[in-house]
């Protein structure tokens, strides 16, 4: 694309160019630009103030700067590529945090807009559509008010399970007998009859469940689960095939074998290009744009092609003499330039960072359009309030007094988890304590941050394939000596079923809890909806082992829950950012928590724009909202909070991690 500059060659046209050349290398747009500066030539144009710009022969602007969401409207004036002549099924997934929820709401909402039949589906079990969009989610469809033509559906696990088991108990027939029916209830009571129940509902909807709606646009849980959701159909039928006998978490096998053809139906559907795209939505930061890398791999293997990139939060610094900003671009073009080739190769949509929290209609309309959302700059200072804020250095000594214990990091995706994790574990070792870090995340990020060995920290993942790899053969050699060679394969098949994956975890999570008794234990956790299914085994098992144990005079077991009660013996902590959804989200977690006599030590406010102090209107614009959380979360959900500025330098490696649990000064000569 041709672009004519016509002006003197003064500062203000230096400056056009810059807010054009920047706008275009976001936009992923080609562009020349050309200087015009002769008198005569500017006059010709019909310009009177300059600088002006003219793209294909028409003045576009006349008389100061452009702003950049002005140029950007010349460079991309159509809709945004995934709503352009859009498939029946948009799949919306990514990395925890990257804004799929916001994206796939103001898609599904564009698209009823435009008088299409819209049905928006979560399959978080995390979810904030609710708060989004003001409306109580249920299992079935909702109407959004003020929104013709869009319904919201949330998967619900709890309701998904029953409705399995019931189906599953339902064609065991009259014949069957209660102590059969109780076996079977029994069997279906597992975390992973929950999961295996979520997909059933979702792969209804790719069949014949919502036959009346021109668009269904699926909001994700955060890759990991998601991954695990999709890679199900084809361990179960491989589970199965061949295989009518025995029982398993899912019931008896042969009442399986119906599944097998919903859950064919269901690969065939995303796998088919016309009627699904895939948007894979990620951030200008290295670990997202890496975690999308893999996951683009990871469903081109399980047939899902027809894919597409959404980059979401995309910042240009409008005040150029503002270091945070500029560092603050310029660690996200950085991020943008090392984009693997395989991600490159994808049609891409760019999404500019918002002054403005996506939460109600008039915000959700806005996102995706271009020169959405005037920024004006706050009427307060954002430096210089006085407020004072406590680091993550006062969180470490606190956590220190104790001696050991264990330290569960939680939140949901994207909240920066287990960048907490990590700068905690290096703050207890300069300390002089003794650390074990470990994750429970299937995307394991871990190593990531880390970004090498650290001396005295041991840093282990607990691995699905290893810890059911694991598992198995425990239970081969403990049993196996009393079983024949028949038994022996029977027990095998049954314990190579996927819901084996879930008890296996659940073994390495237990084991991992009770080394706090004498040393440090500090656990970077899963996003928010797969941690509380492991909340969940860990209950069950704590209910079995009480039933097994009640009346047993002075015998006293200790289970992993009655762990994560102990105060003293453990300390939750909750992060989140400074907008209005992951606030609500971790509030969310802390009832769910108090529910299981579980109360979180403290909160961790994370990139905040408070501590790192920025002039730059749209941040300075994020800086009301930001005080509104920190003043609710005072208000009584926190006890006790902790903040982590919006960091200028990506907080990977020892050096970058100790800064963040370092004492002011000791910090300073790291830095140094």
């Amino acid at each position: 694309m041709e672009i004519k500059v016509l002006g003197s060659g003064c500062s203000k046209c230096h400056s056009t160019i810059g807010i054009i050349e920047r706008a275009a290398q976001s936009a992923g747009v080609d562009v020349e630009i050309v200087k015009v500066e002769n008198p005569d030539d500017i006059k010709r144009s019909g310009v009177r103030a300059t600088p002006a710009v003219m793209i294909d022969g028409k003045v576009v602007h006349s008389g100061g700067i452009p702003s950049h969401e002005e140029v950007q409207t010349w460079l991309k004036p159509g809709p945004i590529g995934f709503l352009n002549h859009p498939t029946r099924h948009l799949f919306f997934t990514g990395k925890g945090g990257v804004g799929k929820t916001s994206l796939s709401t103001a898609a599904a909402l564009t698209l009823a807009d435009a008088g299409k039949k819209v049905l928006l589906v979560s399959t978080d079990a995390a979810s904030n559509l609710d708060e989004m969009l003001g409306i109580e989610l249920r299992n079935t469809p909702v109407p959004v008010p003020g929104a013709p033509g869009l319904s919201v559906l949330n998967i619900d696990p709890d309701n998904a399970a029953e409705s399995y088991r019931q189906r599953v108990l339902a064609q065991m027939g009259t014949g069957a007998s209660a102590a059969e029916l109780s076996t079977v209830r029994e069997q279906l009571s597992g975390a992973c009859t929950t999961e295996i129940a979520s997909f059933d509902e979702f792969s209804s909807l790719l069949s014949d469940g919502a036959a009346g709606y021109d668009h269904i646009v699926f909001d994700t849980a955060p890759t990991g689960h998601t991954l695990r959701l999709l890679s199900l159909p084809k361990a179960w039928t491989g589970f199965l095939d061949g295989n009518d006998r025995g029982a398993s978490c899912l019931g008896p096998h042969s009442g399986l074998k119906m599944q097998e053809v919903r859950f064919k139906a269901a690969l065939d559907a995303l796998s088919d290009p016309s009627k699904t795209t895939v948007i894979l939505v990620t951030r200008p930061d290295k670990g997202a744009i890496n975690e999308a890398a893999h996951t683009s791999g990871e469903l081109h293997e399980l047939g899902l092609n027809n894919q597409r990139l959404a980059i979401n939060g995309v910042f240009h610094a409008s005040e150029r003499t503002d270091a945070v900003a500029c560092a603050i671009e310029a660690l996200g073009q950085q991020a943008l330039d090392a984009m693997p080739a395989s991600l490159r190769a994808l049609p891409q949509d760019r999404v500019p960072l918002r002054a403005f929290d996506t939460v109600g209609l008039p915000a959700l309309r806005a996102l995706l359009k271009t020169g959405a959302g005037p920024i004006t700059s706050p009427m307060t200072s954002v430096t210089g309030t006085g407020e004072k804020l406590q680091g993550l250095d006062a969180l470490a000594d606190e956590l220190a007094a104790a001696g050991h214990g264990l330290i569960m990091v939680m939140g949901k995706g994207g909240v920066g988890k287990t960048t907490v994790a990590a700068a905690l574990a290096l703050g207890l070792i300069q300390r002089g304590k003794t650390v074990h870090l470990s994750t429970t995340d299937p995307a394991a990020h871990l190593a990531g941050t880390l970004n090498g060995d650290v001396p005295g920290l041991n840093v282990s993942r607990i691995d699905p394939k290893v810890e059911t790899q694991r598992y198995i053969d425990k239970i081969m050699a403990a049993k196996s000596p009393q079983l024949d060679a028949a038994e022996q394969a029977l027990l095998l098949e049954d314990l190579q079923s996927p819901c084996t994956e879930e008890v296996a975890v659940f073994h390495a999570f237990s084991r991992i809890v009770s080394e706090g008794r004498s040393a440090f234990v500090v656990l970077d956790t899963a996003p928010t909806g797969h941690s509380m299914l492991l909340m969940d085994a860990t209950g069950a098992y704590h209910r079995q082992m009480t039933r097994e144990f009640e009346g047993h005079g002075s015998a006293r077991v200790v289970t992993p829950l009655m762990r994560l009660q102990d105060a003293a013996y453990t300390k939750i902590i909750l992060v989140t950012l400074p907008e209005v959804t992951p606030v609500s989200q971790a509030t969310a977690l802390q009832e769910d928590l108090r529910r299981a006599s579980i109360e979180p030590y403290a909160w961790v406010l994370n990139k905040s724009v408070l501590a790192a102090g920025t002039r730059d209107p749209l941040l300075a614009a994020r800086l009301a909202g930001e005080r509104k959380q920190m003043e609710r979360m005072a208000a009584g959900l926190a006890k006790r909070i902790f903040t982590l500025p919006w960091l200028t330098v990506p907080p990977i490696g020892f050096a970058e991690l100790s800064k963040l649990v370092s004492k002011p000064s000791t910090a300073a000569a790291i830095h140094a």
